[in-house]
């Protein structure tokens, strides 16, 4: 029996409804759906499934955003269009299944013996012989000879001219069927366990029972019970976050336009949430003790929930997901950065705000996250080597490339550099800018660095402020440089005492000379006095002065000093400006009643470094940094509930799956026909003819053997 990629043809109704049911029920349209599927399952893995709306219309743009939104890209798998694609594909294989399944029974039971001899000597593999007995004899030697190697045979005699016939018909591997009823067969349960399993049933009481997603804030137990589903829900599939010490029994279900309430027959109270980490920073285990409360019963059962290793109860599965803050409760420590403001503490938990003001600007601080471990890679930090460019080390290339998969080129040097904090300060417009800093220093470039990193938008990366630790590895020193680079008293002040010590006594001449170049470029880089770019430097015409910092030095050397004399008038400008400032520093220490600072290699690196963070610091958009001072660390654990009546049914039909793709590649259909006519007393005629649903080379060679066996003849 051949399969037949046509529908099932109606013999009676109208044309529209036969050739519907021909669509429908034929391979073609199930091989089309198959496809569309396929296709919606690499999207659906491609694009990241139910985010908020503003992190696509980040990565795709407003306007494709808007197009894939309304396709459903974004929900593939609960998309109205998937989930008919799927019915449809339930409907067409099992119409595939019923057309086939008559045929493929009777083919089953069927051995064919009716075939004519002239028949056989159409088939490919066929053989003649003469045999020395009678044709009842050779049928029965014939048919002992195949039940002993497996083969089910049945035994025929017919009249003929010459005497009584014998027709011996055997078949083999008719397993091979049933694989194609098994295969169809998983495709639909796949599909009918994907259905119970999705947001179908949800989708059924939006519709009819008047559910709706919910979009506003609050607490959940204030939400309206249009929002909810009952606890009898028969299949669902959403997220719950406990925080450690605190029990939750509402999972949150995603929806386009909002979420919906999923109220569970228990509660889970999280005792402790346990992380352990890689070398690079990556968990490779969390876990959660967690107690489930049962709300009929009030019974108690303590279990551990692991990644692949679920809890159940009540037939609701808690997976693992993932882990999140609890709600840690963090200070920070307010340090004026770009303006003269005052100090401050402020606490807050994560994932709340606070209420800041400036005078009349009014801006709202939100704790957004805190990490308590960072490890990063310092294999670049103090690599000093000279490269050969000339080298060519071919067997070295080839070695780093080798063994494990997470092997790379450059040898990594991970350490963990401590906690950071991510804030965002959003004005009274509600735009923001998202910062995040370090709470430690760091070594870089062989000196302790704090970094204050921000971005303006999500998709950005953070860009980092370098600012050098002083003598007591804090910020302090930075901290009162820059007031004193913003007071004009204490610049005029240092400008007196760089030019009493770099010129001598009775020349008030170049003394005075001296103070006025040295309080021009203090000032220019102190940002008091705004540098228009010249046209060279501009990259548009409508480009604002420069602020302040080297920058401003540099617009006012090129837009003042011959090219030719611009080199050797920058290097003294730089050397005046880093004489002032070191004057500076120490008089802001003298003021907080703090010894100066020693001449030395520390003292030149600090100054070095805190010349190009000042220079940097003009275009920090805050007034000021919040660093973190002490954290109360919070562990929240994600788990994913979920209750999937389809689940052992997608099992069943992938059993079917694998049962019916290996029948129909490895189990080979055979048909043996073996005609026997008498020729004489003691002889017979024998015409042999065999079948395959493949033609291989193993068909070949069981035709000869069965030549050499059953009609002994030689191949």
């Amino acid at each position: 029996m051949t399969i037949s990629t046509q529908g099932m043809q109606l013999r009676s109704g109208s044309r529209f409804a036969s050739d519907a049911v021909e669509l429908l029920s034929s391979m073609r349209f199930a091989i089309s759906l198959l496809t569309v599927i396929c296709i919606a399952s690499v999207i659906g893995t491609v694009v990241k499934q139910h985010e908020p709306a503003n992190n696509y219309v980040n990565q795709f743009g407003p306007f494709w955003a808007d197009v894939f939104a309304s396709a459903g890209l974004f929900s593939v798998y609960s998309a109205w269009w998937f989930l008919a694609i799927l019915a449809f594909l339930v409907i067409s294989t099992s119409l595939c299944i019923a057309r086939n399944t008559p045929k493929i029974l009777v083919d089953f039971k069927a051995y064919k013996e009716n075939i004519r001899e002239q028949s056989l000597k159409a088939f490919p593999h066929r053989a003649e012989s003469s045999l020395d007995e009678k044709p009842e004899a050779a049928a029965r030697r014939i048919g002992q000879s195949l039940l002993g190697s497996g083969w089910k045979v049945k035994l025929q005699s017919r009249e003929t001219p010459s005497g009584l016939g014998w027709m011996v018909a055997a078949k083999a591997g008719a397993t091979n069927k049933i694989g194609y009823l098994a295969a169809h067969s998983a495709i639909v349960l796949v599909c009918i366990g994907g259905l119970l399993d999705g947001d179908l049933m949800v989708r059924a009481q939006m519709w009819f029972n008047g559910k709706t997603p919910f979009m506003g804030g609050g607490l959940i137990a204030d939400v309206p019970a249009q929002h909810r589903l009952s606890a009898s829900n028969p299949t669902f599939r959403g997220n719950l976050l406990v925080t450690e010490g605190t029990t939750a029994g509402t999972a949150i279900l995603a929806q386009p336009a909002g979420v919906l309430l999923q109220d569970l027959p228990f509660r889970v109270e999280l005792k402790k949430f346990i992380v352990e980490y890689y070398d690079t920073g990556m968990p490779k285990l969390f876990a959660s003790d967690i107690v489930i409360h049962d709300n009929e019963t009030g019974e108690q059962k303590e279990t551990r929930v692991e990644v692949n290793h679920p809890a159940s109860h009540r037939g609701i599965n808690i997976y693992q997901s993932s882990f999140d803050d609890g709600g840690s409760r963090v200070k920070l420590q307010a340090v004026p950065l770009t303006r003269p403001t005052r100090p401050f503490e402020i606490e807050g938990v994560i994932g709340g705000s606070s209420a800041l003001s400036n005078g009349d600007e009014q801006m709202t601080l939100e704790y957004t996250g805190l990490r308590v471990i960072n490890v990063e890679n310092f294999s670049d930090q103090g690599s000093d080597k000279a490269v050969d460019v000339r080298k060519v080390d071919l067997r070295g290339a080839i070695e780093s490339r080798l063994g494990s998969g997470h092997k790379t080129v450059t040898e990594k040097v991970l350490r963990n550099v401590g906690p950071s904090i991510t804030y965002k300060l959003r004005d009274s417009a509600g735009q923001a800018i998202e910062y995040h800093n370090y709470m430690l220093p760091m070594e870089l470039d062989g000196m302790r660095m704090y970094l204050l990193g921000l971005r303006e938008n999500p998709s950005d990366t953070f860009r980092y402020l370098r600012v050098p630790a002083d003598d007591q590895d804090s910020l302090d020193g930075f901290v009162r440089l820059r007031a004193g680079l913003a007071s004009a008293p204490m610049r005029a002040e240092a400008v007196r005492r760089y030019a009493e010590q770099a010129v001598e006594g009775g020349r008030p001449d170049l003394a005075e000379a001296l103070i006025a170049s040295a309080s021009r470029a203090i000032d220019l880089f102190a940002g008091e006095e705004r540098i228009a770019l010249p046209e060279s430097m501009r990259t548009a015409p409508d480009m604002p002065p420069i602020l302040g910092g080297l920058p401003a030095l540099s617009s006012f050397l090129e837009a003042n000093v011959p090219a030719e004399e611009r080199e050797r008038a920058s290097d003294v400008l730089v050397r005046i400006l880093n004489g002032v400032l070191f004057e500076l520093m120490q008089l802001s220490r003298e003021r907080e009643g703090l010894p100066p600072m020693e001449r030395g290699e520390f003292t030149q690196q600090f100054m070095t470094a805190a010349v190009i963070s000042l220079s940097d610091s003009f275009l920090y958009p805050a007034p000021m940094t919040f660093q973190l001072k002490d954290f109360e660390h919070i562990q929240a654990s994600v788990f994913q509930v979920a209750r999937a009546p389809g689940q052992n049914i997608v099992y069943l039909g992938c059993l079917l799956l694998i049962v019916g793709i290996f029948a129909m590649l490895y189990v080979r259909e055979r048909r043996l026909w073996i005609w026997l006519t008498p020729t004489g007393e003691q002889s017979a005629q024998a015409s042999m003819a065999l079948s395959t649903n493949r033609k291989t080379m193993e068909a070949d060679r069981e035709f000869d053997m069965l030549k050499s066996q059953l009609l002994k003849v030689t191949p």
